[in-house]
């Protein structure tokens, strides 16, 4: 038997519905989430970027202390809350490191009531087998999940994404999507490494149980039924959750046919590969890969 909450951690990927997942768990009431979505406590020990790390939370806790004296009553004690929490966290990135109990602590602390708490870092799945079997191995019940959206739609979401961090002009929104989406075809590696399901898949195959992995695909997530398998992997009550809310859509854009046939192409290996390891894909995921063998 496990002492207190299980800890579940989503490890992406990115673009892929984490932050709607994370929605969902947080306002669970059986599952205990910090304000802070993303921690960035693996990859930053890690790739050595603590103090980059510590920095940018830092600047993240000024900004919204400015924002206090903007907003109502309630918003402020929303952003007291997140600003406490963003706090406490760079406190634990600022220490040694010899072992993750202060992680595993910030993550329990007032929560330890709760049957489920955990952390959503979509940029964790791009960790290495070794540290992924850290991350699982770090406590007696820990819960890994894995969302895969299709292929072209994720990566059309994370171009639009990053583009939309520099401009809100709509020509030169355009113009920036276009070019980040030539550099991804001319593959860029870390966009390509983030929406590499295969290579995801077989690092978490091989790091987590079977039992202790739920891998799902964003649309069948969204749904009443992917609803009720994400709560059974959690061990929680089976709750209703707003299926139609979206979160950080990013700019509207559609893609050109020409773009979206040459993200098909490119992406091939991805829809080839994990088709081979799931038999029921969803429609959008059969439909992509039936244009490029047509």
């Amino acid at each position: 038997m496990s002492q207190g909450p299980a800890i579940t951690i989503c490890v992406g990927a990115t673009k892929a519905g984490t932050s709607w997942l994370y929605n969902a768990m947080a306002a669970h009431p059986e599952c205990g989430f910090r304000t802070v979505k993303e921690l960035h406590y693996f990859d930053s020990i890690r790739d050595g970027q603590t103090v980059a790390r510590v920095n940018e939370f830092k600047t993240e806790k000024a900004r919204l202390k400015r924002k206090l004296d903007t907003v109502g009553v309630a918003k402020q004690m929303e952003l007291n809350r997140r600003i406490a929490d963003l706090r406490d966290w760079i406190s634990v990135l600022s220490r040694p490191h010899s072992n993750c109990a202060a992680y595993l602590e910030f993550l329990t602390a007032g929560n330890e009531a709760q049957r489920v708490v955990g952390e959503v870092t979509p940029a964790y799945a791009t960790l290495p087998e070794e540290t992924l079997r850290d991350i699982a191995d770090m406590a007696d019940d820990v819960r890994i999940i894995y969302l895969m959206r299709d292929p072209v739609a994720r990566i059309w979401s994370h171009i639009r994404m990053v583009a939309g961090r520099n401009t809100t002009d709509p020509a030169q929104f355009e113009r920036s999507v276009a070019a980040k989406l030539d550099l991804l075809l001319d593959r860029d590696p870390l966009m390509a490494k983030r929406g590499d399901y295969v290579g995801a898949l077989d690092k978490l195959r091989a790091a987590v149980a079977p039992a202790r992995l739920l891998t799902m695909f964003t649309e069948d997530l969204m749904t009443p039924a992917g609803l009720e398998r994400l709560w059974d992997f959690l061990g929680v009550k089976r709750v209703a959750t707003d299926l139609s809310r979206r979160v950080y859509e990013g700019l509207p854009l559609a893609m050109t046919d020409d773009q979206r046939q040459r993200a098909r192409v490119a992406l091939q290996p991805q829809y080839a590969g994990v088709g081979k390891l799931f038999a029921d894909l969803p429609e959008v995921w059969r439909r992509n890969m039936e244009e490029v063998l047509a």
